[in-house]
């Protein structure tokens, strides 16, 4: 797979590191106990289809990038720099 930095140009995938999904992820409170924390830190979805991921170009600019792919075909729709990207906070209604 082929990534095209926006700083560097396309680059081979090996110079890259998948940092995970954008999502914005809850850290539960101190009082919530391990379970959560678990879960927090090492259960994630695993979507089949389109999903925003973040990289950093490692063996690169050292860049972060915000990469929409298809993870069934990994063909890549859209690549920007994460300080390029305003994240909105989703508002939690009562």
């Amino acid at each position: 797979m082929r990534i095209i930095c926006p700083i560097c140009g396309e680059r081979d995938l090996r110079e890259f590191h998948y940092e995970g999904s954008s999502k914005l992820i809850d850290r539960p409170d101190a009082e919530a106990g391990l379970a959560a924390f678990h879960d927090y830190l090492h259960i994630r979805d695993n979507p089949a289809g389109i999903n925003e991921e973040l990289w950093s170009h490692e063996y690169g600019c050292r860049g972060w990038l915000l990469v929409s792919r298809d993870t069934n075909t990994h063909e890549i729709m859209l690549i920007k720099l994460v300080r390029d990207v305003k994240f909105k906070r989703p508002v939690n209604e009562a």
